[in-house]
């Protein structure tokens, strides 16, 4: 069997019972069968910020970076306008052929995280039926509670993170929503997205009840909490399990820039309303001082998301993240891509960071299931 830096001969995956983080060691010395397992303390009650367990990082062995890709695959709707139940056109996804192309080309298996509006219309699921019956991607389930049944909760900017809703609620929405995927895919996900990344404790033990074996919702260097969402400021990059049975893959997104430790607290500064007639976060990121980056080709050029890469792999980071909307394929129906010339540089920054994550940097794409499997079965010790 081959692990993700090469033969189990070669390395092998064990826990470090002190650092809760997984280190490479000789075969004979691999315990991870054995580790106690502890959760977080409920610190959460306390503060009143929302926090998740995070029993032990993942870390892969040494050897080349690994690059998730994942694709909110949902409807179109008005990112500045209130949420909306009738909003559930799914006109993009006839496009998505543009992205999926460039990741045939160059062998990448993404997970396309699909909401309830693509799962339960014919135009929204059929341009994926054959990807995903050929191998060449794997479907999850990405939530956006307010287009999906049902339908009982009031529609606010609170509501739009899962996490705020009833248990007994969030849980409906993601049976009901796992059954329209298996309805058209003939197979339920086992990849999680919270729409706005409205990850929460109750969401975490609700997924893993219904199955679901990696969660991909956390947003670091986020805070969402001055809207009632989840705080993920502490946060890094590195995957995580959130249970025994449930990893964590985050999103990529980190500060770079000549500030170094002061770089989260000028951006935060920077991003205070009464700041932004100033462009102050612009300033900051023009002038290198700090810039908050995510691996993603909405809102970030190439030149960005190649400077988080090499910034975050000096830094032992060996696990990323591409992500993107599927809406996105198609002009105007994200504030990233208005025009043809849009679509083209949006294409083209995903074409162009493939090549060199995996030509120049030769990084490996892995899907999440192929991880998950590295990083839990006894084979590996």
């Amino acid at each position: 069997m081959e692990t993700l830096a090469g033969s189990v001969d070669d390395a092998s995956w064990s826990v470090d019972c002190q650092k809760h983080s997984l280190i490479r060691r000789p075969r004979e010395q691999c315990l991870y069968a054995d580790v106690r397992r502890t959760h977080a303390p409920e610190d959460w009650l306390l503060t009143g910020r929302p926090t998740l367990p995070r029993l032990r990082t993942v870390t892969p062995p040494e050897g080349p970076p690994l690059l998730f890709v994942v694709i909110d695959t949902e409807e179109e709707f008005d990112w500045s306008a209130p949420y909306r139940r009738e909003n559930v056109h799914v006109t993009a996804m006839k496009h998505i052929d543009r992205a999926q192309a460039i990741f045939d080309r160059f062998g990448v298996r993404p997970v396309y995280v699909i909401d309830y509006p693509v799962a339960s219309q014919a135009d929204g699921y059929l341009p994926l039926r054959d990807v995903a019956r050929d191998g060449r991607c794997d479907i999850g389930a990405h939530l956006h509670p307010w287009v999906n049944p049902p339908y009982v909760e009031e529609l606010s900017i609170a509501n739009s993170f899962t996490m705020n809703l009833p248990n007994v609620l969030q849980r409906e929405k993601v049976h009901g929503l796992c059954g329209a995927i298996e309805s058209a895919f003939g197979a339920r996900p086992a990849v999680f997205k919270a729409g706005r990344y409205g990850l929460g404790r109750a969401t975490v033990g609700i997924l893993e009840e219904l199955g679901f074996i990696v969660d991909t919702s956390v947003c670091p260097k986020y805070d969402f909490s001055p809207q009632q969402g989840p705080a993920f400021d502490d946060f890094d990059s590195e995957p995580f399990f959130l249970t025994p049975t449930l990893l964590e893959v985050p999103c990529t997104v980190d500060y770079v820039g000549w500030a170094g430790p002061l770089r989260p607290m000028l951006h935060r500064v920077a991003s205070r309303s009464s700041l932004e007639r100033l462009r102050a976060v612009g300033v900051l990121s023009r002038t290198g001082a700090a810039n908050r980056i995510m691996l993603s080709p909405e809102g970030n050029t190439f030149e960005e998301m190649r400077t988080l890469t090499d910034a975050l792999y000096d830094r032992g980071c060996r696990a990323f993240t591409l992500s993107f909307h599927s809406p996105s394929v198609a002009p105007g129906h994200t504030p990233y891509v208005r025009s043809q010339a849009d679509l083209d540089a949006f294409l083209t920054t995903i074409e162009r960071y493939l090549d060199y994550f995996l030509q120049q940097r030769r990084g490996r794409a892995i899907t999440h299931r192929e991880f998950y499997a590295a990083a839990t079965t006894a084979e590996l010790c």
